[in-house]
């Protein structure tokens, strides 16, 4: 189980700036449970982007959106509505957020801040995508997190070591920054890596930081 809790309503709107038709996308798994991504919380959502104006075009409710290839399936019949959309605004953890955005070609933003894994885990079976840091920031990365795929952890990169795509530490490891740079490419938003992101509080989180040895 992965706790989640919502983000602020102000921060969602802060980056949905300039994002009119919105998809909204809830978790019948770990978000329900925690009350921060089930149907409810989805329908309350609605209500107030379009309280501020925003449209919402449709919504989902997928069993486990962190698992890869539920998410593709379910978001088949959507496929028309999708296509219509400016963004999908994602309600479940960090884990999630990743997933959902490696199965459709448009931005998705995180509703929420994943807090804890409370020893569990994500069901994308390839990798841990969340390092549970508290303060999410996939609106600004394309859905790729750099806490949690550089394994420097840098919240701006790429750092002066990598090469030819690959990570200094391993080059096997692709550069996370690298990823991050190639997706908003594809999509046409690197409009989002000029956004000034102040320093990451690590206060929020109870992995306590990026591991150091």
């Amino acid at each position: 189980m992965l706790v989640s809790e919502q983000k602020p309503v102000e921060e969602i709107l802060r980056y949905l700036d300039g994002e009119n038709n919105i998809f909204l996308v809830g978790c019948k798994g770990c978000a329900e449970g925690f009350e921060s991504g089930g149907e409810p919380q989805v329908m309350e959502m609605k209500q107030k982007l379009e309280a501020e104006g925003k449209t919402v075009i449709g919504f989902t409710l997928i069993d486990m959106v962190c698992n890869q290839s539920l998410s593709r399936m379910k978001l088949i019949p959507y496929q028309q509505v999708l296509d219509g959309t400016n963004a999908l605004l994602c309600l479940t953890c960090g884990s999630g957020v990743q997933s959902l955005s490696s199965v459709v070609n448009k931005l998705v933003y995180p509703g929420c801040n994943t807090i804890s894994s409370v020893g569990g885990h994500a069901e994308w079976k390839e990798a841990e995508r969340c390092m549970e840091c508290g303060d999410c920031v996939l609106a600004y990365t394309g859905g790729i997190c750099p806490i949690a795929r550089c394994s420097k952890s840098m919240s701006n990169g790429p750092c002066g070591g990598s090469e030819n795509k690959q990570c200094e530490v391993n080059p096997g490891i692709d550069c996370a920054w690298h990823l991050i740079v190639e997706r908003l490419t594809k999509l046409g938003r690197l409009d989002k890596l000029e956004e000034v992101i102040p320093p990451k509080n690590w206060g929020v989180s109870l992995t306590g930081g990026p591991p150091r040895y």
